[in-house]
């Protein structure tokens, strides 16, 4: 039988992929000006998502007791989630012309594929 460790990681894993490939579909109805962003469930299924990622990487924490404390690694993932989902509203609401939404949107997933680097390699320097 699965520890409950185990399961909160593939909850976590599960709607990390889930949040990205949420975001990029996004990101790809932004550039085309797509009516399908207006749905109402394209404003609520990613809050809901991330809110169960974030909930599961807070219950990671505290079952292998990493923080607070010197696991760099997590505190850097912390400050590039802060920065992903600067990057993200700015891409998807706030960025005021498409230049500036689409560099965000580009830049978000950098930060992203960062922060799955970081959580595979538990490095702050994953290449």
């Amino acid at each position: 039988m699965p520890s409950i460790y185990e399961i909160t990681k593939v909850i976590h894993i599960t709607t990390a992929l889930l949040s990205i490939s949420g975001f990029i579909l996004r990101g790809v109805w932004m550039l085309n000006s797509s009516p399908l962003l207006l749905n109402r469930w394209v404003r609520v299924v990613p809050h809901i998502i991330d809110t169960i990622l974030l909930v599961a990487a807070i219950i990671l924490v505290i079952l292998t007791a990493q923080y607070p404390g010197p696991t760099s690694w997590i505190n850097i993932k912390i400050i590039a989630l802060i920065a992903y989902i600067l990057l993200g509203t700015i891409a998807l609401k706030r960025g005021k012309t498409k230049p500036v939404r689409v560099t965000a949107w580009v830049l978000a997933i950098l930060i992203f594929i960062y922060m799955f680097e970081v959580a595979l390699s538990k490095t702050v320097q994953p290449w």
